[in-house]
């Protein structure tokens, strides 16, 4: 089967090949001889009842410093394609959320990857919310006086910005911390939007899980330790990668919610497990398809795309 897969991503010329999961998405694609077409989100557009895409023919090697080439820049007519992977990174914001809305008018007759009705529903922070069985404790709240009766009574909690990614944004405010106010204040002048209060986790220090799972189901997993001083274990901001099986209680987790996820159509998702509790269900443009590859010899992206081309079949 050979499919013509069109990428929704950031920048390509930046990207780190030896991390980055849509590098190694379209590396496997073009391994399995589908044609390959790459544009950034603001070259989207829909125009008189077509929804179009400005960019170029796309051909990935793994060559440091030369890691692509593309063709002739054109417009191409998505309803033409076979596939639309929708992997630029968060912010999850209205120009992420408008480009959900322009893809849904293709989508499923030609296969978004993942679906952008459910991607908009679902972003990372609160689709947990459907599993409060899985989770710490977390409240979703704007007002100054609801976060702190929340810190009151849990003492120490993280604070972080509800559509954030990253690890941007990310405090932890312990039983002596008296910052939350000031923090509020800081967030409030940034935006309208809640913040999303969690409970500490201890077990953060012995690592941050990131369990992959494709079409529903778990793939494997790997750890991702906080440097010396962070609270944060995204590898953005220096957490370390580690080698680390399922668990008993990962893979509970895995059959709670992946039910829901293959419904809906999340191919790719990546949760994240800290000791024995679910944090975000990471939807838009999940990574760590890389790492686990060279700790477990997993070709995920192939996982990846066997889902896919089961579903065009």
């Amino acid at each position: 089967m050979s499919l013509k897969v069109a990428i929704q991503m950031d920048p390509i010329d930046v990207i780190d090949i030896d991390a980055d999961s849509s590098f190694r998405i379209a590396e496997e694609a073009q391994a399995r001889g589908h044609e390959l077409f790459y544009y950034t989100p603001d070259k989207l557009s829909y125009r008189e009842g077509r929804v179009m895409a400005r960019g170029w023919p796309l051909t990935v090697r793994r060559e440091q410093g030369n890691h692509f080439t593309l063709g002739d820049e054109q417009d191409i007519d998505l309803a033409d394609w076979d596939v639309v992977w929708l992997r630029q990174d968060p912010p999850f914001d209205m120009g992420y959320i408008t480009t959900t809305h322009i893809l849904d008018m293709v989508h499923p007759d030609t296969l978004v990857v993942n679906d952008p009705f459910w991607v908009r529903n679902y972003p990372e922070k609160l689709l947990v919310l459907q599993f409060p069985h899985l989770t710490p404790p977390t409240m979703i709240a704007r007002d100054l006086e609801t976060l702190k009766s929340f810190k009151h009574e849990h003492g120490d909690i993280i604070l972080k910005p509800l559509y954030g990614n990253g690890g941007a944004g990310v405090f932890r405010l312990d039983p002596n911390d008296r910052n939350l106010a000031s923090l509020h204040e800081l967030f409030a002048g940034i935006n309208r939007e809640p913040l999303i209060a969690q409970k500490f986790l201890s077990a953060v220090s012995a690592g941050d899980k990131r369990v992959i799972l494709v079409d529903g189901e778990p793939v494997g997993a790997i750890n991702r330790v906080p440097a010396a001083g962070e609270t944060r274990s995204n590898m953005h901001v220096g957490g370390r990668p580690e080698k680390v099986g399922l668990t008993d209680r990962d893979i509970e987790i895995c059959a709670a919610i992946g039910p829901l996820l293959r419904e809906k159509g999340q191919i790719f998702v990546g949760i994240d497990v800290i000791g024995d509790w679910l944090t975000e269900i990471n939807v838009t443009s999940p990574t760590g398809i890389q790492e686990l590859e060279r700790f477990d010899g997993t070709n995920i992206a192939e996982k990846i795309w066997q889902a896919i081309e089961a579903r065009r079949a």
